[in-house]
């Protein structure tokens, strides 16, 4: 388990429920991406940070969906496994031709979810 996840997990379990503490994660990156967006000068350390910060995230969003103790029904792991997977391609996108429109995709997703995870339509 690497260390983001590490943290994660006992952050979770010491803080608040594990939902609260996914969209709250979501969020973070999502205001990452937005600052690269907002101030936009070109590829930058703080771009690769925010993406380096959400691909992880996502990365144990995806690894936690293909779990066999993952109590979510199949179909609910098999969409947040396709959205990590467009989550990957188009970060990869970004590296590769970097372009501010591009985070545009990546900030709705994180924020949609999250605000499904707080409850709020």
């Amino acid at each position: 388990m690497s260390h983001a996840a590490q943290a994660y997990s006992r952050t979770s379990q010491a803080t608040a429920h594990p939902r609260e503490i996914e969209a709250q994660a979501l969020l973070m990156a999502a205001k990452k991406l937005l600052d690269v967006q907002t101030n936009w000068t070109g590829p930058d350390n703080n771009m690769h940070k925010a993406l380096l910060f959400n691909r992880r995230l996502w990365t144990i969003f995806m690894s936690a969906a293909d779990t066999n103790d993952n109590q979510q029904p199949v179909q609910v792991r098999q969409q947040i496994a396709n959205i990590g997977y467009f989550v990957m391609q188009r970060t990869v996108d970004m590296q590769l031709a970097p372009d501010p429109s591009k985070l545009k995709s990546l900030i709705e997703i994180n924020t949609n979810i999250a605000a499904g995870l707080a409850g709020k339509p």
